[in-house]
C-alpha cells in the first residue's frame, strides 16, 4: 500500500471521517493543547529533550484537532490532520506558516520516536514552545470564526 498524498485520499481511506460537529470536544482538545507545553517545559528543565519535543508536538496536534472537532471531522492520521488544516490555508482563513510548522514538528517527533539522530537542543525546544503557544492562540481565534 502506498502512502496517502491528498485530502481526498484521506477521506477515501477512512483516515478522515465525517462525524457530528462538537464545540465541546473542540474546547477539550484546545484545553489539552494548553496543558502539554507545561509538560514540555518540565521535561526541558530535567534535560529530557525527546520528551520535551514530543510534548510540544502533542500540543500542536491537540490544537489543530480542535478545528476538526468543531467542523465534524475525526482524524486517524497526523498527515491527514495536516491536510485538513491546510484547507484553511487554501480558503484564506489561516496563514501557511502554521501548516509548515505542524509538519516540521511532526517530522521532529517521528525522528525522536523512530530515528537515531540526537535530540533537539534547548534553544530549539524553547523556540518551538514559543511558536506553539502562538499556534494554540491562533487555533483558539480560528475556533471563534466560521
Amino acid at each position: 500500500m502506498r502512502g496517502l498524498t491528498t485530502l481526498e485520499e484521506c477521506f477515501t481511506e477512512g483516515k478522515l471521517q465525517t462525524v457530528h460537529p462538537s464545540e465541546e470536544k473542540a474546547q477539550e482538545s484546545l484545553a489539552a493543547a494548553r496543558e502539554n507545553p507545561a509538560e514540555a517545559q518540565e521535561a526541558l528543565k530535567n534535560g529530557i529533550m525527546r520528551a520535551a519535543t514530543n510534548s510540544t508536538s502533542v500540543a500542536l496536534f491537540h490544537a489543530a484537532r480542535a478545528i476538526l472537532f468543531r467542523d465534524g471531522i475525526r482524524e486517524k492520521s497526523h498527515f491527514c490532520l495536516i491536510q485538513y488544516v491546510n484547507t484553511y490555508v487554501t480558503s484564506g482563513k489561516l496563514e501557511s506558516k502554521w501548516v509548515a510548522f505542524i509538519g516540521s514538528m511532526r517530522s521532529k517527533r517521528d525522528v525522536n520516536q523512530y530515528g537515531f539522530e540526537p535530540p533537539a537542543s534547548t534553544d530549539e525546544i524553547e523556540t518551538s514552545l514559543q511558536v506553539t503557544a502562538q499556534f494554540i492562540d491562533r487555533m483558539d481565534s480560528l475556533l471563534k470564526t466560521r
